[in-house]
């Protein structure tokens, strides 16, 4: 498919916003970074403070998405050895409520609801993988929500904030949140990104949706 001219000179530029304000958040919050690092670290010696999981972004290609661990190390293999507590996460768009979810951390626990567990995915922004705003990635096994719209989600670059965060993010299961996502995607312009971006920087002080 050809693209369009003024869509072409949407996607240079929203790259372009996508690098200087992935170096800038990286820099700027180094502090913050290297702060909540020392806290994991005090938290779990043992374990990691960063986790990644394998998504998948545009066109189908896979990627690792990186966030400051808010789990426990075990946390998968938590949720797929208890059926009942994996069924409720699947029924709940694969989130479960920080109260009911026996794999966050206390300290996890605050990372999500101020979203600093969000953070290192300013790496992802800055490689290529992620951009500012668009499409929340998504794992594997939530494709089928999708329906035969897949390759629509698919086609834009999956990003940091976006419609359905801006929304109410958990609050919104499937199959309405596949609709908000695929309506971003018919959407994507600059200032329809702008607007987005304001209304994940409200819901983010609101902790709208947040666990």
């Amino acid at each position: 498919m050809k693209i369009k001219p003024k869509y072409k000179s949407y996607l240079i530029t929203k790259r372009l916003i996508d690098v200087v304000f992935a170096l800038l958040g990286l820099i700027m919050l180094s502090p913050i970074f290297l702060i909540v690092f020392i806290l994991l670290k005090i938290d779990s010696p043992k374990s990691p403070a960063f986790f990644k999981q394998e998504r998948i972004g545009k066109d189908w290609k896979p990627f690792y998405i990186y966030k400051f661990r808010s789990m426990v190390a075990n946390a998968e293999e938590i949720l797929k050895s208890d059926p009942v507590l994996y069924q409720k996460y699947v029924a709940s768009g694969y989130k479960l409520p920080t109260k009911e979810d026996p794999r966050i951390t206390k300290l996890g626990s605050f990372l999500r609801r101020s979203t600093i567990d969000e953070l290192p995915q300013f790496w992802n922004m800055l490689i290529g993988d992620m951009s500012l705003v668009g499409p929340r990635p998504i794992v594997d096994e939530e494709l089928k929500e999708y329906g035969d719209q897949v390759d629509i989600f698919l086609s834009v670059r999956p990003g940091a904030l976006g419609l359905w965060q801006a929304s109410g993010r958990s609050l919104i299961e499937y199959p309405e949140r596949a609709k908000i996502e695929l309506e971003y995607v018919a959407k994507a312009g600059f200032w329809y990104d702008i607007s987005i971006v304001f209304r994940n920087v409200i819901a983010i002080f609101k902790s709208k949706g947040a666990y």
